[in-house]
């Protein structure tokens, strides 16, 4: 296996009074929808990690060609949705080569994207690509295997973006213009169904 894919779907989205991957969005929902772009690209090698809700959560996706893992650690932070879901891959494909770590709330994530994050991976040799939007670099990102350790070890609420920031010499970039629409209110919900 070469490039799998981790969804984190673990946090606890009160602020919509229901879990916000689970909005209605194109005759499904975002998580449904992003994880049918993930299966597209990486094939089976997809693990979603729950947390907050598990069981609305894990219900909805329970028939979907994916792994799931639950994060009972959630409130502990960002780091603690990277080790489980990193270690589930890992048992999963021990020789793993590269993994990308997305998000379940950015609705114009698909495919292509991840796409271009393994060629830029090969054309470049980095060992790191991130995508770029809003003046700023996120998710999703493509980790090779030389910085498993490092994800492993990261602490509370220190997200893959600590990496980003300390490996700055081995990252490469691809530009991802709508990576920065994603639904943390009510009001970016109404703002992507009425466009």
């Amino acid at each position: 296996m070469s490039v799998a894919i981790l969804i984190f779907a673990a946090g606890n989205s009160s602020r919509l009074g229901r879990p916000k991957q689970l909005l209605d969005y194109r005759g499904g929902n975002l998580l449904n929808r992003i994880i049918a772009e993930s299966v597209f690209f990486a094939n089976e090698a997809v693990v979603v990690v729950t947390g907050s809700r598990r069981q609305a959560i894990e219900d909805t996706i329970k028939y979907e060609p994916v792994f799931i893992c639950h994060n009972s650690n959630w409130r502990n932070g960002m780091a603690s949705s990277i080790q489980a879901g990193l270690k589930r891959l890992l048992l999963l494909y021990p020789g793993l080569r590269s993994c990308i770590i997305t998000v379940c709330d950015q609705p114009y994530l698909d495919a292509e994207i991840f796409h271009s994050l393994a060629v830029a991976q090969q054309q470049t040799g980095k060992g790191i690509v991130t995508s770029a939007y809003a003046g700023g670099i996120g998710v999703p990102v493509l980790f090779t295997d030389r910085y498993f350790d490092a994800l492993l070890q990261l602490e509370g609420q220190e997200g893959a973006q600590k990496l980003l920031v300390k490996y700055k010499n081995d990252l490469a970039i691809i530009p991802f213009p709508k990576g920065n629409i994603d639904i943390d209110t009510d009001e970016d919900y109404n703002k992507l169904i009425n466009s």
